[in-house]
């Protein structure tokens, strides 16, 4: 037999790493294709480019400024009754006042013959007060025969003169002010804060009254149920030109405007053009 020559261990070792493997060619050849028709498809298709939102611009708007002129000549200040006194002094009440006040709240509610029926004439009103006078003093002015009068009134349910104010303070300050003229004879409160309706018609029934003083709500509602008749009356006094805090008269609050209305249509205004009742402003 011949003798085999056997390789070294290391000469075998770097044989078998040197000799290359035909598998390991395929493999890598078979990846690099991949590569290159992957790079080939990414260059034929178009790159799709995702659209972007444009931003959008915001602009802050002021609001625009407004003249002070413009303001003003919109925004018009209501006239109070303080700023007209402070520019002129109070005028005292004629009988003028009241015609024309009983002629503009009848203008759109009666007829032409029903307006002539509410005229009064100067006849029916006494002197108004001039500002001059104090209450007393200006009742004396204007019945000079009261202590007559008064003597001879003995109907209940009546009274010969009658105070007619804005509210129940003022009929006490009225009540008070009159000291020097009343005398003895007995006033009547007729206003609502504390007193009963029944009450007082029942003083009316059993007892006599010369002067009753008091709101027109009040007494209108005395005469429409026949708790208080005008037919002994022959004084009317408004408490015209007094003025409460607000500066406001007893014509200037609505309340008391329309109640006083009422009351002198209802009975007063034909008692005065019958000549029975005379009307005073104080």
């Amino acid at each position: 037999m011949g003798d085999v020559l056997e390789e070294p261990w290391w000469e075998v070792a770097s044989g078998a790493r040197s000799s290359p493997d035909p598998s390991d060619d395929e493999a890598s050849e078979k990846t690099s294709d991949e590569r290159r028709a992957r790079h080939q498809d990414s260059d034929s298709k178009p790159a799709v480019t995702k659209k972007r939102k444009q931003p959008t611009e915001c602009f802050l708007t002021q609001p625009e400024e407004k003249q002070e002129s413009s303001v003003k000549a919109k925004k018009r200040k209501k006239k109070k009754i303080s700023d007209i006194l402070e520019k002129s002094s109070p005028k005292p009440g004629v009988p003028e006042d009241l015609q024309n006040l009983l002629s503009q709240h009848f203008a759109a509610k009666r007829s032409v013959i029903e307006l002539e029926e509410l005229k009064l004439s100067d006849s029916c009103f006494l002197p108004p007060n001039d500002l001059t006078h104090s209450f007393s003093s200006y009742l004396k002015e204007i019945c000079p025969k009261w202590a007559k009068l008064r003597k001879n009134h003995k109907e209940t349910k009546s009274v010969v003169m009658l105070v007619i104010c804005s509210s129940a303070l003022r009929s006490l300050e009225l009540i008070k002010s009159m000291a020097a003229f009343k005398g003895d004879c007995r006033v009547l409160k007729l206003f609502a804060k504390h007193i009963k309706i029944k009450e007082q018609m029942t003083m009316l029934e059993k007892g006599i009254f010369h002067i009753g003083v008091g709101t027109p709500g009040r007494i209108k509602a005395l005469v429409e149920q026949d708790g208080l008749c005008l037919s002994a009356t022959k004084y009317m006094i408004l408490d015209w030109n007094w003025r409460d805090q607000k500066l406001r008269r007893m014509m200037d609050i609505p309340e008391i405007k329309k109640e006083t209305i009422d009351l002198l249509e209802m009975s007063i205004i034909k008692l005065c053009r019958e000549g029975s009742v005379k009307l005073g402003l104080f």
